[in-house]
């Protein structure tokens, strides 16, 4: 008895149809033993990782695209782990990474349900470092600045976890906290550009957010 409903969805991404096992919807909650309470995560918060958001799939798409030759990956906030799902059917060097205590168990359970090799995973929170996970060449997520506070936890974070030359794209709905992290990462001597996306083609007209892409040492 698991104590939440899941239900199982799909979604097209480089013309390959990805099945996903997802919580059956936003109201979901079970946390027996009190672990997403310790590190934060309130009853309301519980079952955001679960869902396949519009932010998620665009990053997906993004990574489907994405040059992955010699790049070791890390997604932050993979929740179900799309994005880390096409980029492991590419043959990345990627390691998915959340905070959420089921967040691996949905990843694995994923990746089997598309053939896919089990991913390398790391439970990461933002505010303690975790020098073992090393560094990354590419760092990707989708919709993590939905906070004030994410901002400056997300930039400290990259700045632990990234090369001197190295690369970050964040796919955002548009919550209104990127130009504080746009400057913090120019700070670390990141230059930065964005493109207006369609979140969601079923949406009519779209939802649109952006694609931030982030270079240090890097030609445009």
């Amino acid at each position: 008895m698991t104590g939440y409903q899941v239900r199982e969805t799909r979604r097209a991404v480089g013309g390959h149809v990805y099945r996903l096992r997802v919580l059956s919807d936003k109201q979901q909650f079970a946390d027996p033993d009190g672990h997403g309470a310790r590190i934060g995560i309130s009853s309301a918060q519980w079952s955001l990782f679960g869902q396949l958001w519009p932010a998620g799939g665009l990053l997906a798409q993004a990574m489907q695209h994405f040059d992955i030759a010699g790049k070791r990956i890390l997604e932050i906030g993979c929740g179900i782990g799309l994005a880390s799902l096409v980029l492991q059917k590419r043959g990345a060097d990627v390691i998915a990474s959340d905070m959420h205590p089921l967040a691996e168990v949905f990843l694995a359970y994923n990746a089997a349900l598309n053939d896919l090799p089990a991913l390398n995973y790391r439970q990461l929170r933002w505010d303690i470092a975790l020098p073992s996970l090393g560094r990354f060449d590419a760092i990707v997520a989708s919709d993590v600045l939905y906070e004030r506070d994410s901002a400056d936890a997300l930039s400290t974070l990259i700045g632990r976890h990234a090369e001197t030359r190295a690369e970050v794209l964040i796919t955002d709905p548009g919550r209104g906290n990127s130009a504080r992290f746009s400057r913090l990462l120019a700070a670390q001597g990141f230059d930065a550009d964005s493109m207006t996306c369609p979140m969601d083609d079923r949406d009519i007209p779209p939802h649109r957010g952006k694609l931030l892409h982030y270079r240090r040492g890097l030609a445009p």
